[in-house]
């Protein structure tokens, strides 16, 4: 999918909901500040007007998929797509579709919708940079038979994890974790929506840090 620049965004866009509204007149200029509020995201041009062009996208897996109808088999094309500007925002989508490219569209539009916030860190205490490398802590996620584990690692290490895995780390701004998986990886859109759901769990706990933050700000 072509990315408009921000000015041809602004002409074509009407926003539909009331969170569009306060994002195209200014009153929200961060994705940061959608979370904050726990606004939801219904539209997938408010992640393109706040990002622009630091936002990126890889397929991760195409698969041909088929469905009986009446009128007999149906081929399918069905995208896995992950989403992230590498610096603490991350999302995962898939579409389905005849041809390849609405799919890979659909998908894309479907992950803007997912976006999250990833809380990055140095956990490791190996490391104790309080450079935001890795993550702050250990987390799980899991999807079907997929269980992923992230635990923080030093600096240097770099992303320990299966390549599917490696994109979304990569695309959420994570550069050294290990990872330990269990299950059939070789379902690609489970793996990847368990690494997903790990990085989703970062924000479940407030650390130390955050009060701090919370006392200053």
């Amino acid at each position: 999918m072509m990315s408009l620049s921000p000015y041809e965004l602004e002409q074509e866009w009407k926003p539909r909901t009331f969170v569009g509204r306060l994002v195209k007149e200014g009153r929200i200029r961060s994705l940061s500040e959608i979370f904050e509020r726990n606004l939801p995201i219904l539209e997938p041009e408010i992640v393109d007007y706040l990002i622009g062009p630091e936002l990126k996208s890889e397929t991760v897996d195409v698969r041909l998929v088929q469905k009986m109808t009446d009128a007999g088999r149906v081929n399918k094309f069905r995208v896995v797509v992950v989403i992230g500007n590498e610096n603490g925002f991350v999302g995962v989508g898939q579409g389905k579709a005849r041809q390849l490219r609405p799919a890979i569209e659909k998908a894309i539009r479907n992950a803007k919708l997912n976006v999250i916030p990833v809380r990055r860190g140095c956990g490791s205490w190996e490391c104790l940079c309080d450079q935001p490398h890795s993550v702050p802590f250990t987390v799980r996620g899991k999807s079907g038979s997929v269980e992923v584990v992230l635990k923080p690692a030093p600096r240097g290490t770099g992303l320990v994890a299966g390549d599917a895995a490696k994109v979304v780390l990569r695309m959420a701004g994570i550069q050294d974790v290990w990872s330990f998986t269990r299950g059939d990886t070789r379902t690609t859109l489970n793996f990847v929506k368990a690494t997903y759901n790990a990085l989703k769990q970062t924000y479940k706990f407030v650390t130390p840090i955050d009060w701090v933050q919370a006392a200053q700000g």
